[in-house]
């Protein structure tokens, strides 16, 4: 991917560049897996958070969203600075969105003053995912006509995400998580349903204009700059996910979660996520153990064996550390990755039992899985 976006930049006007657009906006819908619009911003993950909130929604629509973490926190702050009435339901960072709470919130609406329910599919600072495909029965079984918004931004390309199957409206993502690129590229799946509110409705917008994009996208090109060497990088990266196949990508991150959860508890640490079925694939949280600082650990396992992880984030900040298992990841780099982190916790005199990562490699040794024949 890195010599695919290496190459000499060509004409985002010229002719030869069709092929890339067409090529990256068709792939991406394979990953969605949807046959409806997808739309890719030169952005940050963040800046499709905004698009999918500014082509559907007016300054005082109402909104449920569901408190599973940091990035649900902060989705549900830039709402609040566009405007928009956001209402959290609360919830305890250990676990997913819970479909039957949501559903219990659109029967009390009456009125159908909701316009859109907003949720985070794989909850990047505390490692849980959420049950996408019950949220959407929720919201049919309540007979509510409210969108359906989920940030699948850590979640697309490394656990499964059905656009139109699970029946969502407006999907997020971004390029540096599943589809193994630098950051700089983000994305809207978007419904028929959606997308035809945004042609009379939502607010004010300029860059983020779905209409202007489906203008011009037909014909593989952008209404302005695009990230050109990033979409040699996209179209690579999707052809490298086909030739693994999807369905043993997620079954790979599945079975690396499971045996980094077992190296954790053996450890006799606990998992952030305790709602069982809703541990991710892509990474864990886990907890330090009282009186021991999640930050001070990472520098020290940084400092000593040259391996970051991720912090925890406002409020699970220096209680958490994070593993990712996410991208071009395999068995033997998790193994590296856990045997670095039971040396840090050595090192840090952070109480634990020996044979994590032997712990793990029992998971590993025990659930191989048969692959799937390449898309």
């Amino acid at each position: 991917m890195l010599r695919a976006i290496s190459k000499q930049t060509m004409d985002h006007r010229g002719p030869d560049f069709a092929e890339v657009g067409l090529t990256a906006i068709a792939g991406m819908k394979t990953i969605f897996k949807t046959k409806q619009r997808v739309f890719i911003y030169p952005s940050s993950g963040t800046g499709a958070w905004e698009a999918a909130l500014v082509n559907t929604l007016a300054e005082g629509d109402k909104v449920v969203m569901y408190e599973t973490g940091h990035f649900a926190t902060q989705w549900k702050k830039m709402a609040s600075k566009l405007g928009i009435d956001a209402e959290f339901i609360e919830g305890d960072w250990r676990s997913g969105a819970d479909a039957d709470r949501i559903e219990a919130r659109l029967r009390q609406d009456t009125g159908h003053e909701i316009k859109a329910v907003c949720v985070v599919h794989n909850e990047t600072s505390t490692g849980s995912v959420s049950p996408i495909a019950e949220v959407r029965r929720a919201i049919d079984a309540a007979g509510h006509p409210a969108l359906l918004m989920v940030d699948t931004i850590s979640g697309l390309a490394s656990i499964d995400f059905q656009f139109d199957t699970w029946g969502v409206d407006v999907a997020v993502s971004g390029s540096q998580k599943g589809l193994m690129l630098p950051p700089g590229l983000s994305f809207n799946a978007v419904s028929d349903k959606a997308f035809e509110l945004s042609k009379t409705g939502g607010m004010r917008r300029s860059y983020w204009d779905w209409q202007d994009m489906d203008a011009i996208n037909g014909s593989g090109y952008f209404p302005y700059t695009p990230g050109t060497n990033m979409l040699y990088g996209l179209n690579e990266a999707i052809a490298m996910l086909h030739e693994e196949g999807l369905d043993n990508v997620f079954a790979r991150h599945q079975r690396h979660g499971a045996a980094t959860r077992s190296a954790v508890r053996h450890w006799g640490l606990e998992v952030l996520c305790r709602q069982q079925g809703q541990e991710s694939g892509v990474l864990t949280a886990v907890l330090m153990p009282e009186g021991h600082s999640a930050d001070a650990f990472r520098a020290t396992t940084l400092q000593h064996y040259d391996i970051s992880l991720g912090n925890g984030l406002s409020k699970v900040a220096d209680r958490v550390f994070r593993i990712g298992h996410l991208g071009d990841f395999n068995d033997l780099t998790l193994a590296g990755t856990l045997t670095g982190v039971e040396l840090g916790l050595r090192k840090s005199g952070v109480p634990h039992t020996e044979g994590g990562v032997a712990a793990a490699m029992a998971v590993l040794e025990t659930t191989q899985f048969d692959t799937v024949a390449a898309e």
